[in-house]
């Protein structure tokens, strides 16, 4: 999501934005596994019965608490400072992503469907800390396809978490004793036609047509189309949608999709 903003302004060829941009990422990596090392402290106990993550190192006792509470601090610290030698806006976006995501946490992961929006926010503050640490504007299209992405692959992890513990679900999560199977199912398919719809306009934009040149971006859709409708596959016929960073890299029709995606992009907007 950091590299977005520069792949989409066309300066990926720019080697100095490129490794301001890889800085960011490694700062926001840094940041972001604070917040995961939080969340699960305070999600302890109930990642200890839980089937898949008492496995994690917090739950399963592999690192202690103590151990990990200064661990998180200390990565907390680190990014900042690092975010703020970086660029000023971009460590504003950064403080903004630790709080909301610190909230979270803490609190508002308690809410029903606002934490599944939290979720998506937080990679779509991703895109804009892209954009900002090098001083480009964030697409608004941008940050749409991003939400709804995000919310696609929020909703699917909370299907496949729902259907996994049954009825002990509650249990684990709070707030999936507000879903159901087939509430989960009306927002995924509300989602995924608005994340087609949002790309596909956002592809025929005038705007995105007077920056490139040309509508050859339209050439994309299917692609994305296919990845969509590819992940749908996994979460409904192989039942998996409860990690998708491991789909996304294990499923091989969806890694070269993805591939290929990513090569026409780049070569419509560079060559």
């Amino acid at each position: 999501m950091l590299f977005a903003g520069l792949l989409f302004s066309h300066h990926l060829l720019s080697l100095v934005l490129l490794l301001k941009v890889v800085a960011a990422f490694g700062t926001f990596c840094l940041l972001s596994g604070a917040i995961y090392i939080i969340n699960d402290l305070v999600d302890l106990k109930s990642d200890q019965q839980h089937p898949l993550k008492r496995l994690r190192p917090i739950a399963s006792g592999k690192i202690k608490p103590a151990v990990a509470k200064m661990l998180a601090a200390a990565l907390l610290v680190i990014s900042l400072l690092l975010s703020y030698w970086l660029d000023l806006k971009f460590s504003l976006v950064c403080i903004t992503y630790a709080g909301m995501m610190l909230s979270y946490s803490l609190y508002l992961k308690r809410i029903a469907i606002l934490d599944v929006i939290i979720i998506a926010m937080g990679f779509v503050l991703r895109a804009v800390a892209g954009a900002m640490v090098i001083a480009v504007p964030a697409s608004p299209w941008l940050l749409v396809c991003t939400f709804f992405l995000s919310l696609f692959l929020v909703l699917a992890k909370r299907r496949h978490e729902l259907i996994l513990l049954g009825n002990n679900a509650s249990h684990h999560r709070q707030t999936l004793s507000h879903f159901s199977p087939l509430l989960l199912d009306q927002m995924i398919s509300v989602v995924t036609g608005a994340t087609l719809i949002a790309y596909s306009l956002y592809t025929l934009a005038p705007r995105t047509v007077a920056q490139i040149g040309s509508s050859a971006l339209i050439l994309t859709i299917p692609s994305v189309i296919f990845g969509i409708f590819r992940y749908l596959h996994l979460i409904y016929e192989d039942h998996q949608g409860g990690s998708p960073e491991i789909a996304v890299i294990s499923d091989m029709p969806l890694v070269i999709d993805v591939a290929l995606w990513l090569m026409l992009v780049v070569t419509i907007l560079y060559f």
